[in-house]
């Protein structure tokens, strides 16, 4: 798993990789701290799908872009599985679990 922490970083993520997970994490809430949990077991668990995340306190411009761009309202924490280039799931706060991941 890897932390992204710019717009451009998140761009060239988008444009080279076909299908990943990303998550929005807050480094404060516990809800999100529960989440981050779920989604790192998931990702351990699954070493073929790729798996990113952005920290809202340190990222806030990217987090407003992923917003802004695909017009989903920003939550956190929440997770999303982009395909080709557009999330094709997201979820937040409780509904981030590993056996919904699974699912996907």
């Amino acid at each position: 798993m890897k932390k992204i922490e710019t717009v451009q970083e998140f761009e060239q993520l988008s444009e080279t990789n076909p299908r990943f997970f990303f998550m929005k994490h807050s480094l404060t809430c516990p809800v999100s701290s529960s989440a981050f949990k779920e989604y790192q077991s998931f990702l351990n668990k699954h070493e073929e799908e790729e798996g990113y995340y952005l920290a809202v306190q340190e990222s806030r411009e990217l987090s407003h872009h992923i917003a802004e761009k695909y017009g989903i309202r920003h939550e956190s924490p929440q997770a999303f599985l982009f395909i080709d280039g557009k999330p094709g799931w997201n979820a937040s706060h409780w509904k981030i679990t590993e056996s919904e991941l699974d699912k996907l």
